[in-house]
C-alpha cells in the first residue's frame, strides 16, 4: 500500500502546489512584470510562496492520492479480493493511516517552525519588490512619467542602438516654478554603475530653465529672468535607483504571520492586557467625570431592604432643574446654554467613539494572532480527515485514474475552502468565537468522513445510482418495468400442464391481497402491506421458467408482471396471471373486477 500511495502522493502534491502557484502568480502579476527582476529574486519568491501554499496543496494532495489509491483497488477487484480473504477495510489501511499520524505531526511542526519563517521572507521580498523602480521603457510619441521628477516624451527611437529622437524633457526636480524645459534631437540613456542615477546622453538641442530665487516669494515681479542654453552635446544626470534594496526583516517578523505559538501566545497576553486595562480606564472615566458641573455618585440601596437582585442607581450630588434654563430673564441665554451643551454632547460622543474604533483594532488584531494561533493545529487534522474522506470514498465509488478522483477531490476542497473561509472572516470580523470559526471546515467535513468510512466498511453502496432511482420511482409510484425478449437458444423447454399448475397456485396465494387491495383506498393501498413475504420469490421462479417460451404472446405478458409486487400492483398481478392462464391452457377467463382475459 505504502509503495502505491506515496508515489501517487508526490505527484499530486506537486500538481496542487504548481495549480496554487499560478494563482499567487496572477494575483501579483502586476508587481512582478516590468521591473526588471532577475530570475535568483523570481525564484526565490516562488520558493517562498510555494512553501506558504502548502497548507492549501497538501490536503488536497491527500484527497487526491486516496481516492486514485482506492480506486483503482476497487476497479481491479484486489479490494474485493482482500475483503474475501478475510482482509478488512480498516487493516488495509493501517499502513496508510501511520503514516497519515506521521504527516498530521510533521505538518504541525512545519506550520509553526518553518512556515513563519517563510511566509517573512516571502513577504519582505514581496514589499521590496513593490518599492522597486520599475525598469525605464521609453514609448513611442507618448509621455512617460515613470522616472521621478521628469517626464520625457520621444518621437521615434532605434531598438538596436538605442538612440532616441525628437526628445521633450520636462525636469521637476527643483519645483514646479523652477522647472527646466530640454529639447533635443536624439539622445541616449544610460545607468551608472552602482544603478542609483540615471545619465542622459543629448545632442543637438537647447534648454530653457526659469532663474526664480527661492528668496524673491510669491509677490515679486511677473517678469522673471530666465536662462536659455543651447548645446551640441549635453550630459544631465537624474536620481533614480534601480536596484532592489531589500527591506528589514523585523517589521514583518513581529506580525503574527512571523510568529508561532509561544510568541503568539504572548502577543495574546500581551494585547488582551493592553485591551483590558484601556477598556477599564474609559469605564471609569465615563462613570466618574463631571458633565456640566454636576457629578454622579454612586448610592447603594439601604440595608434591611430586601430585593430580588441586588441593585444601584446613580444620583447627582445637586439636584438640578432644567426647566429653570427656560426661565431665565434673557432668553438668549436658555438658547446659548442648550447649544453650547449640545455641542459638548456631540464632541464628547466623536471621543467615545473614536475609543471605540481603537479599542476594536486592537481587539481585530488579538483575534487575527488567535486565528493564526489555531491555524497550527488544524492543518494537521486537515490531512487525516481528507484521508479518511478519500480513502473509503475511493473504495466506495471504485474509479481510478485521474479523472473521477480529480472532479470529486475540486468538489470537495472548493467545499471545504468556501467553509474555512467564511469561518475564518466570521471569525476575524468578531461574529463568532475565534476557536468555532478556524474549526468551522473540520467540524462540517469530520461527520462526513466517519459517514464514508462507515459505509465503505460495510460495503454499502452509496452512489448505486439505480438505487437512488429505483427510490423516487417509489415514492412517485412508479415502477421498473421487465424487458424480456425471445430466447434464440432454450435450455428447457416449457410444459403447458405444469406452467399452468404453478400459475394457479401462484393465483392461490396473489387473490385474497388483490381483493383486499380493491376494497382500500388509493392512500390505504400507499401504505398497505402484504400477507405473503416470498411472494416475489415465487414470481420470479415463474418468471424464469416462462421465459424459455417460444410464444411472443406470453413474453408480452411476463413484461406486464412489477419487478416488485405492492399492495398498489397487486391487481396487475392476479390479472396477468389469469392472462397467462388463458394463454397457456387456450381457454377465456374474466376476473372478479369485470375484465376480460381472452387468449388470441
Amino acid at each position: 500500500m505504502l509503495q502505491r500511495f506515496l508515489p501517487l502522493l508526490v505527484m499530486t502534491f506537486f500538481i496542487c502546489l504548481f495549480i496554487v502557484l499560478m494563482q499567487f502568480l496572477w494575483k501579483y502579476i502586476d508587481e512582478l512584470v516590468g521591473k526588471g527582476l532577475p530570475m535568483s529574486v523570481i525564484g526565490e519568491l516562488f520558493f517562498y510562496a510555494a512553501l506558504k501554499m502548502v497548507p492549501l496543496a497538501l490536503p488536497l494532495a491527500i484527497l487526491l492520492a486516496s481516492l486514485m489509491v482506492f480506486g483503482n483497488l476497487g476497479e481491479k477487484f484486489e479490494l474485493t479480493a482482500m475483503k474475501a480473504s478475510g482482509v478488512s477495510l480498516f487493516r488495509i489501511m493501517k499502513p496508510l493511516t501511520v503514516l497519515m499520524v506521521i504527516i498530521a505531526v510533521g505538518a504541525f511542526f512545519f506550520q509553526n517552525d518553518v512556515l513563519p519563517v517563510a511566509q517573512t521572507k516571502m513577504y519582505t521580498l514581496l514589499f521590496s519588490v513593490r518599492q522597486k523602480s520599475p525598469e525605464v521603457e521609453i514609448p513611442e510619441r507618448s509621455f512617460y512619467d515613470q522616472i521621478p521628477n521628469m517626464n520625457l516624451y520621444v518621437d521615434s527611437k532605434n531598438p538596436e542602438t538605442g538612440m532616441l529622437y525628437g526628445m521633450i524633457i520636462y525636469d521637476l526636480s527643483r519645483g514646479l516654478d523652477n522647472s527646466r524645459v530640454i529639447l533635443a534631437d536624439s539622445g541616449r540613456f544610460n545607468f551608472t554603475e552602482d544603478r542609483t542615477r540615471l545619465f542622459l546622453q543629448l545632442y543637438s538641442g537647447e534648454m530653457f530653465e526659469n532663474m526664480r530665487d527661492n528668496t524673491m516669494g510669491t509677490s515679486s515681479s511677473r517678469y522673471l529672468p530666465f536662462r536659455r542654453e543651447h548645446f551640441s552635446e549635453k550630459a544631465v544626470y537624474f536620481p533614480f535607483d534601480a536596484n532592489l534594496n531589500r527591506m528589514d526583516e523585523s517589521g514583518i517578523r513581529s506580525q503574527y504571520v512571523g510568529q508561532n505559538i509561544t510568541e503568539l501566545r504572548h502577543s495574546i497576553d500581551s494585547i488582551g492586557r493592553q485591551v483590558d486595562s484601556v477598556g477599564n480606564v474609559y469605564a471609569t472615566e465615563i462613570r466618574d467625570v463631571a458633565y456640566f458641573g454636576l457629578s454622579p455618585t454612586e448610592v447603594t440601596w439601604e440595608k434591611g431592604v430586601k430585593h430580588e437582585a441586588p441593585r444601584r442607581e446613580v444620583r447627582l450630588d445637586t439636584p438640578f432643574d432644567v426647566d429653570s434654563l427656560f426661565q431665565a430673564p434673557n432668553p438668549g441665554y436658555a438658547k446659548s446654554y442648550v447649544s453650547q451643551a449640545l455641542a459638548r454632547a456631540k464632541r464628547q460622543k466623536q471621543e467615545y467613539l473614536y475609543r471605540g474604533l481603537a479599542l476594536s483594532d486592537q481587539a481585530k488584531l488579538m483575534r487575527l494572532h488567535d486565528i493564526e494561533l489555531q491555524r497550527k493545529f488544524t492543518l494537521s487534522m486537515a490531512c487525516l480527515i481528507f484521508f479518511f474522506i478519500g480513502a473509503p470514498l475511493g473504495a466506495i465509488i471504485k474509479k481510478g485514474g485521474l479523472g473521477t478522483p480529480m472532479v470529486i477531490s475540486v468538489l470537495l476542497f472548493i467545499v471545504y475552502f468556501m467553509i474555512d473561509n467564511m469561518g475564518v472572516k466570521m471569525a476575524r470580523d468578531g461574529r463568532m468565537p475565534v476557536w468555532e470559526g478556524v474549526w468551522l471546515s473540520t467540524f462540517v467535513l469530520f461527520p462526513l468522513g466517519v459517514f464514508f468510512t462507515y459505509k465503505a466498511a460495510r460495503d454499502s453502496a452509496v452512489f448505486n445510482i439505480d438505487a437512488y432511482r429505483n427510490f423516487f420511482r417509489r415514492i412517485a409510484g412508479k415502477t421498473q418495468g421487465r424487458t424480456l425478449t425471445l430466447k434464440e437458444v432454450r435450455m428447457t423447454e416449457v410444459v403447458p400442464e405444469k406452467a399452468v399448475e404453478l400459475l394457479t397456485t401462484f393465483l392461490a396465494d396473489v387473490e385474497p391481497d388483490a381483493v383486499r387491495a380493491s376494497r382500500l383506498g388509493r392512500v390505504a393501498r400507499l401504505f398497505g402491506s402484504l400477507s405473503h413475504k416470498d411472494l416475489r420469490d415465487s414470481l420470479n421462479a415463474i418468471v424464469d421458467y416462462l421465459s424459455n417460451t417460444s410464444d411472443i404472446y406470453t413474453i408480452n405478458l411476463l413484461n406486464q408482471y412489477p419487478f416488485k409486487p405492492n399492495m398498489r400492483n397487486i391487481a396487475v398481478v392476479a390479472d396477468t396471471t389469469r392472462a397467462l392462464i388463458g394463454r397457456i391452457s387456450g381457454t377465456e377467463t374474466k376476473n372478479e373486477y369485470g375484465t376480460e382475459n381472452i387468449s388470441r
